[in-house]
């Protein structure tokens, strides 16, 4: 879609894209870049031009947008927003706009959404509504759209429940289908034409309601398994190590310890030990079935100190492999008694 032109604060999207696309018609989908929908809603901050000035108010802006940070690698910082997003620099845009200003992400890009499709259906067009930005995808380079916000279609194609040609039930296929049709729709605004909107047409009827938006895309951070880049998994889990508790939780048979499990972290640390530790199997107690018993050779002060350390490596080892170890004192030594996870 041509000729919509630089858009501003306050203008009225639904006029300037009308005006733009006289022939638009019922059922397409309007794939709207994002940050259009900032500008006329007025998501901008100002910043100096350039300078230290200018880049620690754009620290301050994405300080200001964080809900989360996620990794940071050189001059790049992944964040969640404060929609839930997980992207670089929470979506701040120094680029299509003037120097002295940064563009923020739509507040609420499905009220955006819904907000633009309801300006439509006042002119008597019924159209769907997907709000776009660009990300980055985990495990893979280059750059995609992806839908902040939608209005008028379904987020997904939920194949769960069907049959594929071999007679396999599929279990987990969910194709987020306004994630494809933003990308689609990239692919003929491109980056640097001033092409803000694009049309899909003959993919769907719009649906009669609003429909739940993009935010059922969204992951959060509990079930999402790469909630965190490496380097702050790393420190997460030393965290972790260095709160390990030393009491018993339970006053009842422990958990069964996967034996696998324990080897694993036996060969983890087996040569970060001191060479006058030793580790062997202790005797079972009447509430852990599984235990471990440390000794060292070397009596010393210096030597205890490193036995205590090696029992805390050997203890953060096993956490690693999700196996609870409490320590306990011993006539010659450690013992770790030690417990599965609770179901």
């Amino acid at each position: 879609m041509h000729g919509i032109g630089d858009v501003t604060a306050g203008d009225d999207l639904v006029e300037l894209i009308a005006a733009a696309a006289p022939w638009l018609a019922d059922g397409d989908v309007l794939v709207v870049t994002s940050k259009i929908v900032s500008k006329a809603e007025g998501n901008l901050v100002e910043v100096p031009a350039d300078g230290p000035e200018r880049d620690a108010a754009r620290a301050a802006t994405l300080a200001a947008e964080t809900a989360r940070v996620v990794a940071r690698r050189g001059p790049t910082t992944i964040v969640q927003t404060h929609h839930g997003f997980v992207m670089a620099a929470a979506g701040i845009d120094a680029s299509n706009v003037d120097k002295t200003h940064l563009v923020l992400l739509p507040a609420d890009p499905d009220a955006s959404a819904r907000s633009l499709r309801a300006g439509f259906r006042a002119r008597g067009l019924d159209v769907a509504v997907i709000i776009s930005d660009t990300m980055g995808r985990a495990w893979r380079n280059g750059l995609t759209d992806v839908a902040l916000g939608a209005a008028g279609i379904p987020p997904f194609r939920d194949h769960r429940g069907e049959t594929d040609p071999y007679g396999n039930e599929l279990q987990i296929t969910q194709m987020a289908v306004i994630d494809e049709l933003s990308a689609a729709g990239e692919l003929v605004k491109g980056k640097v034409d001033n092409v803000p909107v694009a049309v899909v047409r003959g993919y769907l009827k719009a649906t009669a309601t609003d429909g739940p938006g993009a935010a059922p895309l969204l992951r959060d951070a509990e079930s999402d398994m790469f909630s965190l880049g490496t380097a702050e998994a790393r420190a997460a889990g030393l965290r972790d190590a260095a709160q390990l508790p030393d009491t018993l939780q339970h006053d009842h048979p422990a958990p069964p310890v996967d034996p696998e499990a324990v080897q694993r972290a036996l060969e983890t640390v087996a040569t970060h030990l001191s060479r006058t530790t030793t580790v062997t199997p202790a005797e079972p107690s009447a509430t852990n079935a599984v235990a471990l018993h440390l000794q060292t050779r070397d009596t010393t002060a210096a030597g205890l100190i490193r036995l205590g350390a090696d029992a805390h490596r050997l203890r953060a080892a096993l956490a690693a492999e999700s196996v609870t170890s409490i320590p306990l004192p011993h006539d010659d030594g450690i013992r770790l008694e030690l417990s599965g996870a609770a179901e």
